[in-house]
């Protein structure tokens, strides 16, 4: 569990806003939970990214051992939503 911590990947500035209302969202999601991991507000964060194509889909986390298991019952929730909004 505690090696999940060196999954996370460091994020850089994006040197030119991108266009796109979509990948504007992403961007200022991203800034704002960045700006709460700086401040020390955050102690744990799982991000779901699917690819522009829609094949890849991914899931990546740094948290708490023991937040672990709240954080795969959020994503299970989170799927299943998903699923049911397709139907």
């Amino acid at each position: 569990m505690a090696n999940q911590r060196s999954r996370v990947t460091n994020l850089h500035a994006v040197p030119t806003p991108p266009v796109d209302e979509s990948v504007v969202s992403i961007v200022d999601l991203l800034q704002e939970h960045l700006r709460l991991a700086r401040e020390g507000k955050l102690r744990s964060l799982a991000v779901v990214s699917v690819s522009a194509d829609g094949s890849a889909i991914g899931t990546q986390w740094s948290c708490d051992p023991s937040d672990m298991a709240s954080l795969i019952g959020k994503l299970t929730v989170l799927t299943h939503d998903l699923m049911a909004a397709r139907k």
